[in-house]
């Protein structure tokens, strides 16, 4: 990958997280509150909505952007020409790859976030310290295995999907698609995507929210779906599903689209 394709990924990655986190912020602070243990009004209603903002808004540009210029690195690494039945396995390893390095940044941020909207009334900074007091850098990457596993799965079916919809949708038209068809193609792509993750998405939320000792601490996902489902069943590992796939079908058109337009702006 030649070094202005490099940038191009980067900054266009950075300009799309930054737009897509800050637009849909509510609905994930909804979302969130929806799997919290505590339950729905408990941890804030609909009160103080854009609580834990802050996290989000440093966390985006960096971390949009090392998924990306990763994605587009291993793609161009494993190229494989005319062998076009192997794009979705290059798109899923890039995928995967780049979810791997992004979540180095993205935890902290998630971390601190998630629990600034459980407790609106603490402020961003005051939760990030009483974190590192009491549970040091290591619980600012409470989850980080658990978000992983979320979001490789999730990553393995939206970008092939994402890049087969464009390819299907070029083929028809019998021109590279634009843009908006492709910013529609990311909004299916990650509805789809986001309602058969749920489950691993609530795993996640409760594994970051729980108290230091607790089980849930511990970060192990099967323990944590385990407890759900005895629980709450069915509903319980599914719970946010409807805000999750809304804001991931609304986040997908614009993260993609945004992504897709800035890109071109730059080569």
């Amino acid at each position: 990958m030649e070094p202005r394709e490099s940038w191009a990924a980067l900054a266009a990655g950075g300009v799309a997280g930054v737009c897509v986190d800050l637009i849909l912020f509510p609905l994930d602070t909804v979302k969130t509150r929806l799997q919290s243990p505590q339950g729905f009004r408990k941890a804030g209603g609909f009160r103080g909505i854009y609580a834990g903002v802050p996290s989000t808004a440093i966390g985006s540009f960096p971390n949009a952007a090392a998924f990306f210029i990763t994605y587009e690195y291993v793609k161009s690494v494993l190229h494989c020409g005319s062998t076009s039945y192997l794009a979705p396995v290059t798109h899923m390893v890039a995928a995967s790859f780049g979810e791997v390095v992004a979540c180095l940044i993205r935890v902290p941020s998630e971390v601190i976030k998630q629990r600034a909207q459980v407790s609106p009334s603490s402020g961003t900074f005051r939760i990030l310290s009483h974190t590192l007091y009491h549970e040091g850098i290591q619980g600012l990457y409470r989850g980080y295995k658990s978000t992983v596993l979320r979001e490789i799965p999730f990553s393995l079916v939206q970008f092939p999907l994402w890049e087969s919809l464009k390819d299907l949708w070029s083929w028809k038209q019998s021109h590279v698609v634009d843009s908006w068809q492709s910013a529609v193609c990311g909004a299916f792509a990650g509805g789809f995507a986001a309602a058969v993750t749920t489950p691993l998405d609530v795993a996640k939320t409760r594994i970051m929210l729980a108290k230091a000792g607790s089980t849930n601490a511990s970060g192990n996902v099967l323990a944590a779906l385990g407890g759900i489902w005895r629980t709450q069943g069915l509903s319980g590992l599914f719970a946010g599903v409807v805000p999750r796939m809304t804001a991931i079908s609304l986040g997908g058109f614009i993260f993609l689209g945004t992504y897709e337009k800035t890109r071109q702006l730059l080569l």
